[in-house]
């Protein structure tokens, strides 16, 4: 099998948001991943804040994967740099490549999308499907209400407190990548890529 890298998994918006601070953060994050020696999977698309994390990661030398349903594919047009595009049916087999194809979780800010994508990661590290790393850059105050909406739900009795565990809320990207390094211990081996049944552009 192909060894890769350690890969870092991006969760943002297809949009860039209300405020020029997301679209910057994206881009810083980007260039760290790539400078900091890691590969990226994202959405797939050239669009919004994901666009913004895939360009500057590329640019700096990262390997990047793009993962894309292909009914989006006229609404988030693809990154043409990205070294591997995999095309999938629907957003569930988006989520089930990224999931298995990722070493761990960043999340900025997004709409819906974006926060299915933070659930998905946190709920099967609940059910200890995975211990991969995920964390939230708090852009402009973003993920504010994240830890009382969680705490909620812990105190309402429908999660155990450990999952207050599987995550970290940090405030800029650099920290989130320090995070990262930190929980992969980077001198570890590189990680060895599944192989996949899906089609590939």
């Amino acid at each position: 099998m192909k060894k890769t890298k350690p890969a870092i998994c991006v969760f943002c918006g297809s949009s860039h948001g209300a405020r020029p601070a997301y679209a910057a953060a994206a881009s810083r994050l980007g260039t760290l991943i790539a400078q900091r020696g890691f590969s990226l999977v994202f959405g797939g698309g050239n669009v919004g804040l994901m666009g913004e994390v895939a360009r500057a990661a590329h640019a700096g030398g990262a390997r990047v994967l793009g993962v894309l349903p292909s009914f989006l594919q006229h609404l988030e047009q693809p990154l043409k740099t990205a070294e591997e595009l995999v095309v999938v049916p629907d957003m569930q087999q988006r989520k089930s490549i990224m999931l298995a194809r990722s070493d761990a979780f960043i999340s900025l800010p997004g709409g819906l999308g974006t926060f299915d994508e933070i659930f998905e990661v946190l709920s099967t590290a609940q059910l200890q499907v995975h211990n991969k790393p995920l964390v939230l850059v708090d852009t402009e105050g973003y993920f504010t209400q994240f830890e009382p909406l969680i705490a909620r739900i812990v105190r309402e009795g429908f999660a155990i407190r450990s999952i207050e565990n599987f995550y970290r809320i940090v405030p800029t990207p650099e920290a989130a990548l320090d995070f990262v390094a930190a929980a992969l211990g980077k001198a570890s081996a590189p990680r060895a890529e599944p192989a996949l049944q899906t089609d590939k552009q």
